[in-house]
């Protein structure tokens, strides 16, 4: 195995991993969940470097892929889903995440130009692209069946469908003023 292939794994494992702790972060930021140490403009700073952060290391893992030579990816194979010759329909998915990540980047940016209705819509495709992610990274991921690998990706999952469970149990909402 090359640097490359390496460069490429740890760039998709930091990936994944920031891409989940900025779902859970923005789960606990809509879920008015509250840091004691820590002030909530700080922590949507923080949620939205992490997203950022995210795109910069899928952006290596990509790169890596295409200067690889232990199995060789061409500039189409990791733009169109299912044109990969190694695990297609994996690598599909992580191409669609690559590409809804995109679309939710651009959404960013224009943020104050759209409606605030529109921009929360389109926020929820990050559960789209952790999803795609996290199967893409199971699938293909060369380290799936490691220990350390089944453990992060568990802890991942259950961090993410945790939180996911409280919002929609209505975590974080206050109680009337009667009822304090």
């Amino acid at each position: 195995m090359t640097v490359a292939w390496y460069a490429a794994r740890a760039g998709g494992i930091l990936a994944f991993t920031l891409v989940t702790a900025s779902v859970v972060l923005g789960l606990a930021l809509s879920g008015r969940a509250r840091l004691k140490r820590w002030p909530r403009f700080a922590v949507e700073d923080v949620h939205r470097f992490a997203g950022m952060l995210a795109g910069a290391f899928v952006g290596i893992h990509v790169l890596a892929l295409l200067v690889d030579t232990y199995v060789p990816f061409s500039l189409v194979q990791v733009l169109v889903p299912g044109t990969a010759s190694y695990r297609p329909l994996a690598t599909g998915l992580g191409v669609v995440a690559l590409e809804l990540l995109a679309a939710l980047a651009v959404a960013n940016r224009y943020r104050k130009r759209l409606s605030y209705r529109l921009w929360r819509r389109t926020h929820y495709m990050n559960f789209a692209v952790w999803s795609l992610a996290l199967v893409h990274g199971i699938a293909s991921g060369t380290d799936s069946g490691t220990p350390w690998a089944v453990m992060f990706y568990a802890l991942a999952a259950g961090s993410v469908a945790g939180l996911v469970v409280w919002r929609v149990l209505g975590g974080g909402k206050l109680a009337p003023a009667g009822a304090r």
